[in-house]
């Protein structure tokens, strides 16, 4: 036993330092898919997809008859997006990187036709028809402008050019935001246009800009919107909305009956809500556009202050995950546009639950993922896509503190 021993002994003493030090140990594999935010999205979807069913089975002007018209239609909305979402995230990294000009320039391209050949609709010309289905471009810009910017940022860290966001980065960024913008604001979207304001801003404070930049960029907004309304540049019924956000007693049978009977619908929900496909409010058809910009007066009035909440836990699931992948990226384009997808869903999503509650003015934007409409959703998983993707090709160890990744690119 004692010879036993000692020939183990001499076995160990014989390894090399090497072999036993801790650099030695095999390499850390890099994370599988990102499980928790896939199954918040499939949660969103699945809740959304009910209540669209909800908002839409009772009206017969929508549906000719057929309750379940609009919830087959969103069911392959969702199927779509699923298959975008797969082959991005499939893509190779480098190919994704290839391909963001490309996606820039394809977006810029639907902005130009819808402003050609595109159709009203609710006073905005944003849609494209093609044959049976509406294509709203306005949506995929927002991915589009994100990967824009990250990429110029990826381009100059990456190329050696200067290690800090400066002047020239900034401009390069406004200039890739400011083109879809103007197409933007000539339709015009004023809710696709706040929310790409917002994400853009988001991504210049992630992205370490002068803050001397951003408190520009601040008061310059705020005056070109006071100038625009000065001007006449914004349609009367978007200065109805705003003028109904700050007195809502104003015009409650015009500019303030969304708002009003949105906040009716939700405060009938109570604590547990009236159930699902029995909400008064939504049976009998009082809140306008309710499967779309208004789907969240839905899960406040059937699922109660509870479902409603469950389903903002879900979005901040989503936001917090990207904002998580985000801090762990290994490279600056990932870095980069998983923040920016997280400003984008953020503000979204805080812009159209607040419209409902008549905490923000009243424009035209969905819910992620929840919301009836195919260009939304299909943006959206093109979005969490490109996400699964960057957290798939970093090989970070996931620390079990999250911190914030505010100034991505000061540590390069």
């Amino acid at each position: 036993m004692a010879q036993t021993r000692s020939m183990q002994t001499r076995s160990m003493a014989a390894r090399p330092a090497q072999a036993r030090s801790p650099q030695a140990r095999p390499a850390l594999r890099a994370p599988g898919l990102d499980w928790v935010l896939m199954l918040a999205v499939l949660a969103l979807v699945v809740v959304g997809t009910l209540l669209v069913w909800s908002a839409t089975s009772h009206r017969q002007d929508l549906t000719a008859g057929d309750s379940t018209a609009y919830v087959k239609k969103q069911l392959v909305n969702v199927a779509i997006g699923l298959v975008l979402l797969v082959i991005v995230m499939a893509t190779d990294h480098r190919w994704v990187r290839i391909m963001a000009p490309l996606v820039y320039l394809a977006s810029i391209g639907g902005l130009v036709l819808v402003l050609t050949m595109g159709s009203t609709i609710n006073g905005s010309r944003s849609w494209l028809e093609l044959g049976s289905m509406s294509i709203q471009p306005s949506e995929f810009a927002k991915l589009a402008v994100v990967i824009g910017m990250a990429l110029l940022l990826a381009e100059r860290a990456e190329g050696r050019w200067r290690s800090q966001v400066g002047t020239a980065e900034v401009v390069g960024m406004l200039v890739i935001a400011g083109v879809p913008a103007t197409l933007i604001m000539l339709q015009p979207d004023l809710g696709t246009m706040l929310v790409l304001s917002a994400t853009v801003f988001g991504v210049l404070a992630v992205s370490g800009a002068p803050r001397r930049w951003l408190l520009l960029l601040s008061g310059g907004g705020v005056t070109a919107a006071a100038a625009a309304v000065a001007a006449g540049f914004l349609k009367q019924y978007q200065v109805d909305r705003f003028m109904a956000f700050t007195n809502p007693d104003l015009d409650p049978r015009g500019a303030g009956y969304n708002v009003e009977q949105a906040r009716i619908a939700v405060g009938n929900g109570g604590l547990f809500g009236q159930g699902l496909f029995h909400g008064s409010q939504t049976r009998a058809g009082f809140v306008p556009e309710q499967h779309t910009d208004f789907i969240f007066t839905v899960a406040g009035e059937e699922l109660g202050l509870v479902g409603a909440g469950v389903l903002i836990g879900l979005l901040c699931l989503v936001i917090w995950r990207a904002l998580s992948i985000a801090a762990h990226s290994e490279d600056v384009f990932g870095r980069v546009a998983a923040a920016g997808i997280a400003c984008w869903f953020g503000f979204q999503a805080f812009q159209n639950v607040g419209m409902c509650l008549g905490i923000m003015p009243v424009t035209g934007v969905p819910l992620p993922f929840v919301s009836y409409g195919g260009s939304s959703m299909f943006a959206g998983m093109l979005a969490i896509g490109l996400l699964q993707n960057i957290h798939l090709r970093s090989t970070a160890q996931v620390p079990t503190r999250y911190t914030m990744p505010v100034r991505v690119l000061a540590s390069r």
